[in-house]
């Protein structure tokens, strides 16, 4: 409104859309589970164990204040039965030195994410896993907000001198690429820079992931109306939030697409298949020379 800064679109399926008051934005996604057979259900339910009463958009979805008394987060995400005392009610969450203990013995699932916005502009995929929540790898992230929560202001805006404005409006979103990256386009935010009405600024801003959230590489090209997404991801991997892929093991994975504004509810999601590193499974990868 040229006074204040305020956030500009939604997922389709966020209220404020449905009544027509925000439009409908948000990035595609490709992702996929992995599990090496020590969580119990996965391999005949795939990603649906993760899927519970209580979750964003789900039937009863869980007050803030409730997921606060519960897990001390601000809602209730993906989570594993195993996780609760009840594994039909997501309030009955394990003591963290319970989640710690089967997090140790491998009692978790892999969680791999390309993002179209927020990992993709950087070459990089999410690499995160599914416990007692939708968890992040220890160390950065390819993204972080770029709200600063104090001053409600951005912490950073568009180098003119680079990116050819310092703001993008509404009617350049998808046909202009957005992404404000430090380091490459990104300047701290002026507040005296001439800002107007309808000035946009993204709502992330992104740079290299470190520690095991860097794990994962990916590029995604879109042509012709769909992406062709490559994720790369090291074998091997000895990080206690990883599960390790090693030559000759078979995995179970499942793989989800988030498409036409869509998160949480309403993402295509696979049956669970299995993966194998030079041996016998319903997908068998292909050592390049």
């Amino acid at each position: 409104d040229g006074k204040e800064w305020k956030v500009y679109g939604y997922p389709k399926l966020d209220k404020v859309v449905q009544e027509g008051k925000q439009p409908g934005i948000y990035e595609d996604r490709m992702s996929l589970m992995i599990d090496d057979g020590k969580v119990a259900g996965f391999a005949k339910q795939g990603c649906w164990l993760t899927c519970h009463e209580g979750e964003r958009d789900m039937p009863g979805v869980a007050s803030k204040e409730d997921a606060q008394k519960a897990i001390k987060k601000n809602d209730i995400r993906k989570f594993l039965p195993e996780s609760r005392s009840n594994p039909s009610d997501w309030r009955t969450a394990k003591s963290p030195e319970e989640i710690a203990k089967i997090k140790a013995a491998g009692g978790f699932v892999d969680l791999i994410q390309w993002r179209a916005a927020r990992s993709n502009p950087v070459g990089g995929v999410d690499d995160g896993y599914v416990l007692e929540f939708r968890n992040f790898d220890s160390g950065k992230n390819h993204f972080a907000s770029n709200l600063d929560a104090e001053k409600k202001i951005p912490k950073f805006m568009f180098d003119a001198a680079k990116f050819g404005a310092k703001a993008v409006s509404a009617e350049q979103i998808r046909k202009k690429d957005n992404f404000l990256i430090r380091g490459v386009n990104a300047v701290a935010f002026d507040a005296n820079a001439g800002w107007k009405e309808g000035d946009l600024l993204p709502r992330y801003v992104l740079g290299q992931a470190e520690g095991s959230a860097a794990d994962n590489k990916g590029t995604g090209t879109w042509k012709d109306g769909a992406w062709t997404v490559v994720i790369a991801r090291p074998l091997g991997l000895t990080n206690g939030d990883d599960k390790p892929l090693k030559d000759g093991g078979v995995y179970q994975v499942g793989f989800a697409a988030h498409d036409d504004n869509i998160t949480t509810r309403g993402h295509y999601v696979s049956f669970v298949k299995t993966l194998g590193l030079g041996a016998k499974a319903d997908i068998q990868a292909v050592k390049l020379p």
